[in-house]
């Protein structure tokens, strides 16, 4: 009897004891991890310098460690792109096919065009040269939207030529230097654009608000307009080249606006046309200028 009340004695002073030290390491566990958060949050020197080590120490380690992840990662990706990879290609080829078909019918319209060309002895308008430059930095702002480009005068570049992207039309060089360019994105509220509204032919002026969609103005009142109409240059005055495209009608009546074909969050290069509006005129000779009173003094006797 005396021995097993001593070993319940034992064990009650056992439990009591493993109690106290549970607790006593959970205060101590505490007290330094407060220690640890105050440290932490302070800018002393020596924390610093052994937060950096302690992270230099567990890089390797945590990157081997990572890697099992990543290539987990990277299988996952591979197994949905394989899943995917059938269902794109259907898609890419019932697309093709539709392109083919456009393909067909934009040769037989461009053979149709080259026979009324030579019916109409039409002369065609001369090949506009290009400069291509990449964006190099964007100025923004309430009144200000401008791209900065890395071609300039030494490039051809002159103060007045249209600037598309790949989608369409993005603005016009307002300023070049000898290697950089600025062009005035149609957003912004200086920009004024003579367009045409397809396929009414309807005309109007394309200015910046400095929103995402300019607005048409000076309409006229019999001007048929609708919701996704194609915008185009006019080239009216020929300083820009007339049809490139701007974008599509957007808004509402009596308030329309043009949603672009080119948003300016997009571009990264630009292609600069070297418009050349034919502005030389030929005149006669002062020979022949001359003899025209003679021949209608004559006729006249």
């Amino acid at each position: 009897m005396l021995t097993r009340e001593r070993k319940h004695r034992t064990l009650r002073i056992q439990g009591t004891f493993d109690a106290i030290w549970h607790r006593v390491a959970l205060f101590v566990l505490l007290v330094l991890s407060a220690a640890f958060l105050l440290l932490s949050r302070s800018e002393a020197q020596f924390v610093t310098d052994v937060r950096d080590g302690a992270t230099d120490f567990l890089a390797p380690g945590l990157a081997l460690a990572s890697e099992p992840l990543n290539w987990i990662e990277s299988g996952v990706e591979q197994v949905g792109a394989l899943a995917s990879l059938y269902s794109e290609n259907e898609r890419l080829r019932e697309e093709n096919e539709r392109l083919k078909e456009w393909q067909h019918v934009a040769l037989g319209l461009e053979q149709k065009v080259a026979r009324y060309q030579a019916l109409l002895n039409l002369k065609p308008d001369p090949a506009t040269a290009v400069v291509t430059g990449r964006v190099i930095a964007e100025a923004g702002g309430p009144f200000v939207y401008t791209l900065i480009v890395n071609a300039g005068g030494g490039d051809g570049v002159a103060v007045g030529q249209a600037a598309i992207s790949g989608s369409g039309f993005v603005g016009r060089v307002v300023g070049a230097g000898d290697a950089a360019s600025r062009i005035l994105l149609i957003q912004d509220v200086n920009s004024r654009i003579p367009v045409v509204v397809e396929p009414s032919g309807a005309r109007a002026i394309l200015i910046g608000d400095s929103s995402g969609q300019p607005r048409l103005d000076y309409l006229a009142s019999t001007a048929t307009v609708n919701l996704g109409d194609r915008v185009v240059t006019a080239g009216d005055g020929g300083l820009l080249p007339p049809g490139l495209p701007v974008g599509v009608v957007a808004g509402e009546a009596g308030d329309w606006g043009v949603l672009p074909f080119a948003q300016s969050a997009h571009v990264d290069h630009v292609r600069i046309l070297r418009y050349d509006f034919p502005r030389d005129v030929e005149t006669p000779g002062s020979a022949a200028v001359a003899t025209v009173p003679d021949a209608v003094g004559e006729s006249l006797q």
